[in-house]
């Protein structure tokens, strides 16, 4: 019997790539069987650059791209097998508010 958990996650593959999605994780008993990737966007981020010397800026902020992950798929779902994700961890507050503004349109 395999078991669902499901919640906004950051995933981060073997490849480098990070994602952020509706993660579901496949169970079977205490073993992860897979991951079910609901809407995944590429999530990139980066320090500002700025131009001029002395500003006050915020030394950490971060800039932070999303782009649809499987371009030129029209599925909204995709299946990871566990030997391609290094981690899955919980994404800050603005990864998840950008994620949630992104998949809802």
């Amino acid at each position: 019997r395999l078991l669902l958990k499901m919640s906004i996650k950051l995933v981060i593959l073997e490849t480098g790539e990070q994602l952020v999605a509706d993660v579901k994780e496949l169970f079977k008993g205490d073993s992860i069987q897979g991951y079910i990737l609901h809407k995944p966007f590429a999530v990139s981020a980066s320090r500002p650059m700025f131009i001029e010397e002395g500003e006050d800026e915020d030394k950490t902020s971060v800039e932070i791209t999303m782009s649809s992950w499987i371009l030129l798929s029209k599925d909204e779902e995709v299946l990871l097998p566990p030997r391609s994700v290094l981690t899955v961890v919980n994404p800050v507050d603005d990864v998840v508010k950008l994620y949630e503004e992104r998949k809802n349109g």
